[in-house]
């Protein structure tokens, strides 16, 4: 999850360190704070796979420093987003940052293909407690907490749902607008003469006159 967070701001452009810090807490830090015990061998280990490049900022000051990415690094995002793990797909904060970068994927068909995975997921019967393989509906539990988790996990899923089924949904592809070009003049006359008689028709008064040049 945090390197595909890393090479997909890193793929709107290059970024600082700090920058690329502060977005990828932005966008997963709600749920899983960034730590820079994990942030930073992030980095460090990306330009030594040559999917990331670093390289000093001086106009930045002392041990300031600019990523960007590598071709290899834009590969390795695209191969990342187009068949994400399961447990990409399943945990839901997982998922998310997956969806933050989707839009990347050329192939609008790989981008369906992602979320109907995730609607496959959310379709399937499940839940947080069982009763043996069976599992319990927030109706079925006593606990309050607990019921109080089921209740909320499937309000979210039947938002998620139907999001997912129309954004999954083919588009018909629009073909290009006709160029209008410009009319013969007899033509621009015809269409002319027909609409006026047409409006001096619906308002009961008689046919249009043509002003002569002065």
């Amino acid at each position: 999850m945090l390197e595909l967070a890393i090479l997909g701001f890193l793929a709107e452009g290059p970024l600082p360190g700090h920058e690329l810090r502060r977005r990828i807490s932005q966008l997963t830090g709600y749920t899983r704070p960034v730590r820079d015990g994990s942030l930073y061998p992030a980095i460090n280990r990306l330009p030594r796979a040559g999917l990331i490049e670093r390289r000093a900022d001086p106009a930045a000051g002392a041990a300031r420093y600019v990523l960007s990415l590598t071709a290899a690094g834009r590969a390795e995002m695209l191969q990342r987003l187009r068949k994400p793990a399961d447990h990409e797909i399943t945990d839901f904060t997982r998922f998310y940052v997956v969806l933050a970068f989707l839009s990347h994927l050329p192939d609008v068909a790989e981008q369906h293909a992602v979320l109907r995975r995730r609607l496959e997921f959310l379709e399937e019967p499940a839940s947080f407690f069982y009763d043996d393989e069976r599992p319990l509906r927030a109706e079925e539990v006593a606990d309050p907490y607990r019921r109080g988790m089921l209740l909320t996990a499937r309000a979210t899923s039947r938002a998620e749902r139907p999001w997912l089924r129309e954004a999954s949904r083919p588009r018909p592809r629009r073909g290009p607008r006709p160029r209008l070009g410009r009319q013969p003049r007899r033509h621009q006359e015809t269409a002319r003469n027909s609409s006026c008689f047409a409006g001096s028709a619906s308002r009961g008064s008689g046919p249009c006159t043509r002003r002569r040049p002065r």
